[in-house]
């Protein structure tokens, strides 16, 4: 097989040059080259040189030339198919012919003149394609950040001075406010002339109080009205004025080129991109996301250097961001809160995705998670969304896509918070929450100000799966997304915030809560240093001073929880099983791997512990998850070893006080006694050692087509038995290995609900020959695809 051209073999293995990657082996190297980024870079890269080759590249003309003008002349030459012109100065053209003939006819002519213009016509420059990486969060960068502002911090008095000079320091300055505004007006002016009676909408960070320098400027088109008009248009062409409003407007001829009742989204969205290339000065790099959960068009003004985004059908974001702004004006200690939170997230590399799309929370995720903990503090600092609901007047009621989002329009009209705590105590507490929240096991709701079983969820996306199979899914009724932090939008209660998490992030979020616990309570945190030393937020705001290697990377096989995929009678085991279904579907996972190495593969296996404990199979969710952690040996010994089943109220952390025993606690140890490192019936995880000592891995498909042909030795039952006489017709046949292989493999569970998953480890003494490399890219289909059916047909034989 030949490799791509963008592929370079390496002593390593391969290197696309295209993507800038390194793969290590031919596997990976062929689903690299089916992928997305791939194949995507792949047809840009081809659009380009199209591009290159059908366009001449036209100087010598003025501001006032306009497109009709160009594409008139240009015509004697061939058929024009677009014309892109610099609307900043206007001084060059490109012009996009259908034909390469058109260009050698173009570029052939001695001397072009249109009126009184004389053109210069030249090729356009070939200019190689390369991918710009993204920029990623360097710790370096972070601590040059921190060492300008640590001065100003170090010379305040409190905590809470410290955090006020934080606000100051990044939120929006007043010229900065103006520069988006008259942005969003001139905006309004362009839209409102190809879209009528549109409106531009700001929402999000530059608007909700919470804006940063450099944030970007999200903006929501409201064609709602347009649709009106164009409606109006259509239904008035028999009647005198044919095309006109009541007003005497016309209907503008980009709305005869598209129905916006029935356009979609992405039609839309690359109409909104055209306007905004052709008839906005500065603004460039324009570009629709249509895969994006919401799409968007993106652009970049030059100017103010700033980036934008604009979407048609994001009506709730409008929404929540008033809802920040009413949350802003109840309680003056939310935006110190807020800001210092998230730039604490960001030194700690645990938000802020360059591109939008990443595994870090986003702001918005941070800011629902700093009201979630205000709405738990005792006395509540912050209603929840229902008791702003109770609170509304009639006319305040707003539904907005069957969503209930009514909540009082003025901050006046919620009564004041009872409670007295400062800023610097509010931190701390919002550090303790969280460090002690079982994420695995709660979904955060604002609309409610409590922890949401997952359980619940469970039932609700079972009985979606039903409905699904009955009928079609519809699009405006998503199911909720399940995942490490479960973080529910206020008002569409089918939104999962934090969705995008994955374990890593989850996990380090809540150890860095964890360590910034154990800081705020020192004296450090909260009285200033006589002897000039950092103190306070510097020391919190600290990124980790070493850049993290990485390790070297573990072969790994995950077999994902599928609720969905598992049969009837095992879903139900798993429902009644309540806390502990995920500790019964491993034990499942667990002995369903067995049978797979060992009477599919005939691997001989030697377990280092005995089988996986199924004694006790209504373990305590608790006891799970602090044996799951145990066993993953991933987080030092943490404050939060004993999981809560109910969050204990934040805010009452005593600064400088050490941590109160637990009172009636089994746990707690007479004195003069070391306290118990462990309780007793937790799961045991089982190492596997095995021996393979054939190739069963080569030559599967050959042996499998034989078999079937052959009438006489054809399996009975299903898949597993066929590829067990695989397996023996391979071994009868094939020589044995001059070295068996030899392996250990450690299962382990990690995740929370539906990011649940086993992780199955592989350990190898040595690989001369790399013949256990290729076995384990052999497993890493076949194991999880061959489990799955044992599970099926363990569910069925029961």
């Amino acid at each position: 097989m030949s490799l791509d051209r963008d592929v370079k073999t390496t002593p390593r293995g391969f290197h696309c040059d295209l993507c800038n990657v390194n793969l290590p082996n031919r596997p990976s190297l062929d689903q690299h080259i089916k992928g997305r980024k791939h194949q995507t870079l792949t047809n840009v890269r081809d659009t380009r040189k199209s591009q290159e080759e059908h366009s001449v590249f036209v100087s010598g003309i003025r501001p006032d030339t306009s497109q009709a003008d160009l594409a008139e002349y240009f015509e004697r030459f061939g058929t024009v198919t677009n014309i892109i012109m610099d609307k900043d100065k206007g001084v060059y053209a490109i012009v996009h012919f259908s034909e390469t003939n058109s260009i050698r006819a173009a570029l052939s002519c001695v001397e072009h003149k249109m009126k009184d213009l004389k053109l210069r016509v030249k090729p356009r420059e070939k200019k190689e394609f390369k991918l710009i990486p993204k920029k990623k969060s360097d710790p370096q960068d972070l601590q040059q950040v921190l060492e300008r502002l640590k001065p100003e911090l170090c010379q305040m008095l409190s905590v809470n001075a410290q955090m006020q000079c934080v606000v100051e320091r990044f939120q929006l300055g007043e010229n900065e406010k103006k520069a988006r505004s008259l942005l969003v007006q001139l905006l309004q002016e362009v839209f409102v002339e190809f879209f009528p009676d549109s409106q531009i909408l700001p929402f999000g960070s530059s608007v909700n109080a919470f804006g940063i320098h450099s944030c970007d400027l999200d903006l929501f088109l409201d064609l709602e009205n347009t649709k009106v008009f164009q409606a109006h248009a259509k239904s008035s062409t028999e009647q005198p004025g044919e095309g006109t409003s009541d007003d005497g407007r016309s209907e503008d001829s980009i709305l005869s080129d598209i129905d916006l009742a029935t356009a979609t989204p992405a039609e839309v969205l690359e109409l909104v991109a055209m306007i905004l290339n052709r008839c906005v000065p500065s603004v460039h790099k324009v570009h629709v996301v249509s895969s994006a959960r919401l799409p968007v068009v993106k652009f970049h003004h030059r100017e103010l250097n700033m980036q934008g985004d604009i979407t048609i059908n994001n009506r709730l974001a409008v929404r929540n961001t008033r809802f920040l702004q009413l949350c802003s004006g109840m309680d003056d200690r939310l935006r110190p809160l807020i800001y210092t939170i998230r730039y604490w997230a960001k030194q700690k590399q645990l938000a802020g995705n360059p591109t939008g799309a990443g595994s870090l929370l986003n702001n918005y995720a941070l800011t629902l998670l700093v009201i979630f903990f205000l709405q738990n503090c005792e006395p509540p600092v912050l209603p929840t969304v229902e008791q702003l609901k109770e609170i509304a007047c009639e006319e305040e009621e707003c539904v907005i896509e069957g969503w209930d989002c009514t909540f009082p329009s003025q901050p006046i009209a919620v009564p004041p918070s009872k409670n007295t705590q400062d800023l610097c105590t509010l931190l701390a507490g919002f550090f303790s929450f969280y460090a002690k929240f079982d994420f695995a096991s709660n979904v955060i709701s604002l609309r409610e100000g409590r922890a949401l079983p997952i359980t619940d969820f469970l039932i609700l996306n079972k009985e979606d799966n039903v409905m699904q199979e009955e009928q079609p899914p519809k699009p405006n009724n998503p199911r909720l997304k399940l995942g490490p932090l479960n973080l529910l939008d206020p008002f569409e209660l089918t939104h999962n915030v934090a969705g995008n998490l994955n374990e890593r992030s989850q996990r380090s979020f809540q150890k860095e809560c964890q360590e910034a616990e154990k800081y705020c309570r020192s004296l450090q945190y909260q009285q200033k240093s006589t002897r000039g030393k950092s103190w306070g937020l510097v020391r919190l705001f600290t990124p980790h001073g070493e850049v993290t290697h990485a390790k070297p990377e573990q072969l790994t096989i995950n077999i994902p929880f599928k609720l969905a995929s598992l049969p009837e009678k095992l879903r139900n085991e798993l429902h009644a099983a309540g806390d502990g279904f995920r500790l019964q579907w491993f034990q499942r996972v667990c002995a369903a791997t067995e049978g797979v190495l060992k009477n599919v593969l005939q691997c001989h296996l030697v377990s280092s512990t005995d089988a996986i404990s199924g004694k006790d199979s209504a373990v305590s969710a608790e006891e799970m998850e602090t044996s799951a952690s145990h066993a993953l040996s991933t987080n030092d010994s943490t404050d939060s070893g004993e999981s809560q089943s109910k969050t204990s109220p934040p805010g009452t952390i005593a600064i400088g006080a050490k941590r109160p025993l637990c009172s009636g606690s089994d746990d707690a140890s007479p004195k003069g006694k070391k306290p118990r490192l462990a309780k007793k019936g937790k799961p045991e995880f089982s190492l596997w050692i095995c021996v393979q000592k054939h190739m069963v891995w080569a030559g599967r498909r050959k042996v499998k087509r034989e078999l079937i042909k052959d009438t006489d030795s054809r399996p009975e039952g299903s898949c597993v038995e066929l590829e067990s006489q695989v397996t023996a017709r391979i071994t009868e046949k094939e020589p044995q290995l001059k070295e068996p292989l030899e392996f250990k493999v450690h299962p382990q569970i990690l995740g929370g609900t539906e990011s649940t998953r086993t992780m199955l480890t592989f350990e190898t003494s040595g690989d001369k020959g790399g013949a256990f490399q290729d076995f384990f890219h052999f497993l890493e289909v076949f194991l999880p695809k061959v489990v799955e059916t044992l599970l099926e047909k363990e569910a069925g034989s029961d």
